[in-house]
């Protein structure tokens, strides 16, 4: 399945449960939210710079190597034939990816760094595409950390790292979230302090609302299409990327990524999100855990 920026909660679904997810949402967050400067930073930080010819071509074939390596990263759709498929879908739930390495990568090239990003496109040719380089590295390196070798996903996201290093401005969460920003970022940070008994109030409320599950689902739509024809859509995934990163640091872990907990909080950010284009129906059914956790 492609990855879009109107299906960020399903990038989110599989980032939460990746070794590195977090590390993956930072640099699709650096991508969305940089300006000329960070990615004039970024693209000092190419590893082609500088090199001969020969050199370049070398790194590319390491780069194609690498990649090839990230696909081996689980996927849902290959599951062993004649295996038990009880036992089989609760370890694609908790393991296997609903995208790939391929679909992020396009993803970050043609939809974060794409033609809607206006200082992206304001860039001279060369310098846009060694931004886009180190960020597509990184994320694919972040993405399959899990298996690739060390001194290889070191390579893919050492340039990236060494920005950040070096002062490349972290992501925030402001304005640009839209008109809920506020609102928002009183959740994002509900989520990213919780303790013990909070982390379960969150499971208490999933297991409340499982009945919910095809409302749930048709509110999901109308919010992302809400995004879209309002203009909002970068907003959004911005928005579900941030709660990607608040998830963990939350506490929740894999198993509660892939048992609805992160579907609620997703859902929350596109019913808080996108509030003023709901339905009352619709935003009831999205933020009805976050109220419920609210009222414990």
């Amino acid at each position: 399945m492609p990855y879009s920026l109107v299906s960020a909660a399903t990038l989110g679904f599989d980032l939460v449960r990746l070794p590195a997810g977090r590390a993956v949402a930072g640099v699709l967050l650096t991508g969305l939210q940089a300006d000329a400067d960070t990615l004039g930073r970024l693209a000092e930080a190419a590893p082609g710079r500088g090199l001969t010819r020969e050199e370049r071509g070398l790194l590319a074939v390491r780069g194609r190597r690498a990649r090839e390596m990230a696909a081996t990263v689980p996927h849902m759709r290959n599951a062993a034939a004649g295996a038990d498929r009880a036992a089989v879908l609760v370890t694609q739930l908790e393991q296997g990816t609903i995208g790939d390495a391929p679909t992020l990568e396009r993803l970050l090239r043609d939809d974060v760094l794409g033609p809607e990003h206006a200082p992206a496109a304001d860039l001279g040719e060369d310098e846009r595409d060694q931004a886009v380089a180190v960020l597509a590295d990184a994320a694919v390196g972040y993405w399959a950390a899990g298996v690739l070798p060390p001194l290889v996903r070191r390579e893919l996201t050492g340039p990236y790292d060494r920005a950040v290093e070096r002062g490349l401005p972290a992501p925030t969460v402001g304005d640009e979230l839209g008109p809920a920003a506020g609102d928002l970022s009183v959740l994002l940070d509900a989520v990213r302090s919780l303790d013990d008994a909070g982390r379960a109030a969150w499971r208490a409320a999933v297991d409340h609302g499982r009945t919910e599950r095809r409302p749930w689902a048709t509110a999901m739509h109308e919010a992302s299409w809400g995004a879209h024809v309002s203009g909002r859509t970068r907003a959004l995934a911005t928005a579900q990327l941030h709660a990607v990163q608040a998830f963990l640091d939350g506490g929740f872990d894999l198993h509660d990524g892939a048992a609805g907990v992160w579907n609620a909080v997703s859902g929350c950010v596109q019913g808080v999100a996108m509030a003023d284009l709901l339905d009352d129906a619709s935003a009831a059914v999205l933020q009805a855990p976050w109220r419920r956790v609210a009222a414990r």
